[in-house]
């Protein structure tokens, strides 16, 4: 059974000085977003962010790899599981955002997925659809920059 979250997770990448940033088309909806999806019963929201990202993408990680971001926002339920999965009066359900560094580039998409591109900050926000994502991105990009002088 679903647990009552979702979670967000950027993945981002150096090249060349630059940070780029993995964005995925989706199959069933016509929209760019990052890897995104609900946890299981029992299982903590790090697992999920691993999880996700292997099944979405083929990559492995560790819990030493996730940098948990602030940003944090809620979805209607009706929009996750088309239902009132958790009962009738569980109206939305939190979406807790994060952030993978990768260096295997070797992604292999999931049938969720149409196609992904590595893109720059100006294009990820150009194309995403969201404000969760565009959120978590700002966030993300700003500490980037803080930390690094990117």
């Amino acid at each position: 059974m679903r647990a009552p979250y979702q979670t967000l997770t950027i993945l981002y990448k150096e090249e060349h000085d630059k940070i780029f940033y993995a964005i995925f088309y989706r199959i069933t909806h016509p929209i760019w977003q990052f890897i995104s999806g609900g946890g299981e019963e029992g299982e903590s929201i790090f697992e999920t962010v691993i999880r996700e990202i292997s099944e979405e993408t083929s990559i492995k990680i560790d819990k030493k790899q996730i940098l948990k971001l602030d940003s944090k926002s809620s979805i209607p339920v009706v929009n996750i599981t088309g239902d009132y999965t958790w009962g009738k009066d569980v109206y939305v359900v939190p979406e807790y955002t994060f952030a993978v560094y990768v260096k295997d580039l070797n992604i292999k998409l999931s049938n969720e997925h149409k196609e992904f591109k590595w893109v720059t900050y100006k294009e990820a926000m150009e194309k995403l659809k969201y404000d969760s994502n565009k959120t978590a991105l700002w966030e993300l990009n700003e500490r980037l920059r803080r930390n690094n002088n990117f």
